[in-house]
């Protein structure tokens, strides 16, 4: 199913510098996949307006509308499509969500969820976190591709998930965010000289979890070992 769409705006706010203006550049054709209507693909295509930027300082010379969000500016779906695709992802996998949108006829593949994905990871924007934060690894893909988790210990929200276990990445991180000064940890000895190198001030402390949990020789009595 094919829906035709003429654009009548007349102003739009430019993505880099949000200058408002109506000085038209020409028009171009997009053709972009909406959900699916009754079991059957939809598409849209849609002859839209490219604009002028008046802001002598910004680096754009000309801009996209993005029809008030239900479109992005080189998406190849509607906003509500890909927001429909990203939180089906979320609750099974990238595969699995391709292999349902196909059966429901909207065409996409893991690949493309994949990328999806990343792409609105990236346009997130930067989280702050409190002066406590929670430090732990993770397997991407067990036995193969590790990482490290970085969680704010007030609010219990994820701030960060970084590359590799072995406490590059953490350093690189906690430079940036050295008002930190209390971190909660397992014994890895790479988070620990991590953390001792660049908050030499800031208190660590072994979580309960590992604590309990991990395989630790405890003095016996009277001194002993």
């Amino acid at each position: 199913m094919t829906i035709k769409i003429k654009s009548i705006s007349a102003r739009a706010a430019c993505y880099h510098c949000n200058c408002e203006t109506s000085h038209y550049h020409g028009t171009y054709k997009r053709r972009v996949q909406d959900l699916p209507i009754l079991g059957k693909t939809v598409y849209l295509d849609i002859i839209a307006h490219e604009y002028k930027c008046e802001n002598e300082l910004c680096d754009a010379s000309t801009f996209v509308e993005d029809f008030n969000g239900f479109l992005s500016y080189y998406g190849r779906m509607t906003e509500r499509c890909a927001d429909f695709v990203c939180t089906l992802a979320m609750e099974t996998s990238c595969e699995g969500s391709a292999r349902i949108c196909n059966a429901m006829n909207l065409k996409t593949c893991g690949d493309s969820i994949i990328r999806l994905l990343t792409k609105r990871f990236n346009q997130q924007s930067t989280l702050t976190c409190s002066d406590v934060i929670g430090v732990d690894d993770f397997s991407f893909k067990k036995r193969h591709i590790y990482g490290t988790i970085v969680v704010d210990g007030k609010t219990h929200d994820t701030i960060a998930v970084l590359d590799g276990c072995n406490g590059d990445s953490l350093k690189e991180w906690l430079q940036k965010n050295k008002h930190i000064k209390t971190v909660t940890r397992d014994r890895a000895s790479a988070y620990a000289k991590v953390i001792s190198e660049v908050l030499p001030d800031a208190i660590q402390i072994a979580d309960r979890f590992h604590f309990v949990h991990g395989k630790m020789i405890l003095p016996k009595p009277f001194g002993g070992y």
